[in-house]
């Protein structure tokens, strides 16, 4: 079991990422190739990745996309790729955030660190939310929609319990940004539509005409319950 996997064909680089985050305290696991590392994901408990987009063979895009589907944990992209189109695909992959290289490794650590921190240490006790046939399950970050399973980054799943948790509210974009990805962060404030895009395309019937995630013009965003 490892708490971090860290896919990336440099070996020099990943293995000063290693370095650093087990001085911080986390166990690390490493692949070069996708291969080897969605091989890892398969058979470790891993809390969160680490992802080169350029990589032997399989890139990382399409690694993001395989571990999205089938695991709930935050993805965190690394790549010499600038530029918002990269940071989009990657986004809309299912990657929670975008680091572009080069980048200093206290800037690498502080993101590790505020993403475990806000995936694994629930502030809320409640461990069931529900509305109609949405069920949230805290204690396993699960979703269920009638029933069905349904994937989600750990952006959208931090999203979907602060609006459940504050049904009925509006919520400024700037409140929301600032819990779900810190008033620190280096990531753009669209990245907010971007997930609320996609936590529609996920649990609302229609997502063009979402009954549940309302947007309140001038402000922000608020649940209705169905």
């Amino acid at each position: 079991m490892a708490d971090i996997l860290v896919i990336e064909d440099n070996l020099e680089l990943s293995a000063v990422i290693r370095d650093f985050l087990e001085a911080e305290g986390y166990s690390v696991a490493s692949a070069s190739s996708a291969e080897e590392g969605l091989e890892l994901l398969d058979s470790q408990a891993v809390k969160l990745l680490l992802l080169d987009i350029m990589l032997p063979g399989i890139d990382g895009f399409a690694v993001c996309r395989l571990a999205r589907e089938k695991y709930n944990l935050p993805i965190l992209i690394m790549s010499a790729r600038h530029g918002d189109d990269n940071k989009i695909i990657g986004l809309e992959l299912g990657a929670d955030d975008y680091l572009e290289k080069p980048f200093t490794i206290q800037l690498l650590i502080a993101k590790v660190k505020a993403h475990m921190r806000r995936s694994y240490e629930m502030n809320d006790n409640r461990q069931l939310l529900t509305d109609g046939d949405l069920l949230v399950n805290r204690s396993s970050m699960q979703v269920f929609l009638a029933e069905a399973p349904v994937s989600m980054t750990m952006k959208e799943y931090e999203l979907l319990v602060l609006l459940l948790n504050n049904r009925g509210k509006a919520l400024r974009k700037e409140w929301l940004f600032g819990q779900v990805w810190g008033a620190d962060s280096f990531s753009e404030p669209s990245t907010l539509t971007v997930h609320i895009n996609k936590l529609r395309e996920k649990i609302e019937l229609n997502p063009k005409q979402p009954k549940r995630i309302v947007t309140v013009w001038g402000v922000g965003y608020k649940y209705e319950a169905v």
